[in-house]
């Protein structure tokens, strides 16, 4: 809690505790990737949830966007700076998974 009596991990779970969003952020630890790839390296997400994440994760100023004036279009996602302060979160959490997982 906060001195406003807030919860302040209400607050960052709600920016990033989809299903999808940590997973979005942890690929991005790697550095900028085109849109097709990050969505590739994030299986079972479908076109309409990856696009709803990646537009609030932008919103959030967790992540930028860089549109590529290019015939396709290309886009890229890479961390904001505060995006890239999550990276002990994220790198912890994906530990600890690696620990735990089928035990």
């Amino acid at each position: 809690m906060n001195e406003n009596n807030e919860c302040t991990l209400h607050y960052t779970m709600n920016l990033i505790g989809t299903k999808w969003k940590p997973l979005i952020l942890f690929h991005l630890l790697e550095g900028s990737l085109r849109s097709g790839v990050l969505q590739k390296k994030v299986p079972g997400i479908s076109n309409k949830m990856f696009t709803q994440s990646v537009r609030e994760l932008e919103q959030d100023g967790l992540i930028v966007r860089k549109i590529f004036p290019v015939v396709p279009p290309r886009v890229e996602y890479k961390l904001s700076d505060k995006g890239q302060s999550l990276e002990t979160i994220l790198r912890s959490l994906d530990t600890w998974g690696s620990e735990n997982f089928q035990k």
